[in-house]
């Protein structure tokens, strides 16, 4: 036994095994829509966040480079355009220390080792200084939790948020398909909780 095995209690062991399970039900389940369900689902949650006026004009958001299965960014990414807004990305800093930043969209990109797309270049924004910022997700639940793929990205570049007593922003919104709802997620103390959920047919708040 290493000393981290020691470090996990039962309790996080059965959390860890739940969160697994629950990450390959939903992989598997995204997987089963087709392309045109999955675009017309984007644009639906673009449509919804357009009515709710949550992209304001010369604002700052943050985006994310979707992935195959996940509702594609790119109709939010016409409408932040169409607002004027300027639109941020997540960019891996530190793939050991899971440490990521949020760097403007201009022009040039790299692949990073996740074979996900990220803006080059040196200059960032500080998330706290993002308006609002979409997150992608696995699952969700009622209470603003929410489980992503599993490296602690978007907890740590938010941590900042859980020191806060009054203003917490920036506002952060869940982007999801309906099905990604469930009852209620195992949380982890370190876990950000999210503002607000967008899915095809509703934007709501926690």
């Amino acid at each position: 036994m290493t000393n981290n095995d020691a470090q996990v209690t039962p309790a996080q062991a059965i959390h860890a095994d739940a969160r697994r399970a629950l990450r390959n039900a939903m992989r598997a389940a995204r997987a089963q829509l087709s392309q045109a369900q999955r675009q017309h689902c984007s644009e639906r949650i673009a449509a919804q966040v357009a009515h709710a006026a949550l992209i304001k004009p010369h604002s700052r958001i943050a985006l994310f480079a979707s992935l195959r299965d996940e509702p594609d960014s790119a109709p939010l990414l016409r409408l932040a355009a169409a607002r004027t807004a300027q639109v941020c990305m997540p960019r891996i800093e530190n793939v050991r220390a899971a440490r990521m930043s949020f760097a403007p969209i201009n022009g040039r990109w790299r692949i990073n080792r996740f074979g996900i797309v990220e803006p080059a270049g040196s200059e960032r924004v500080a998330a706290r200084f993002l308006n609002v910022i979409f997150l992608p997700l696995l699952a969700f639940d009622d209470a603003g939790n929410r489980i992503g793929m599993g490296g602690g990205y978007y907890d740590r570049a938010l941590a900042f948020r859980q020191l806060r007593r009054n203003w917490c922003g920036p506002t952060l919104i869940g982007v999801a398909y309906e099905f990604q709802q469930v009852a209620q997620l195992p949380a982890l103390p370190h876990d950000v909780q999210l503002d607000g959920i967008v899915t095809p047919y509703e934007l709501r708040w926690f």
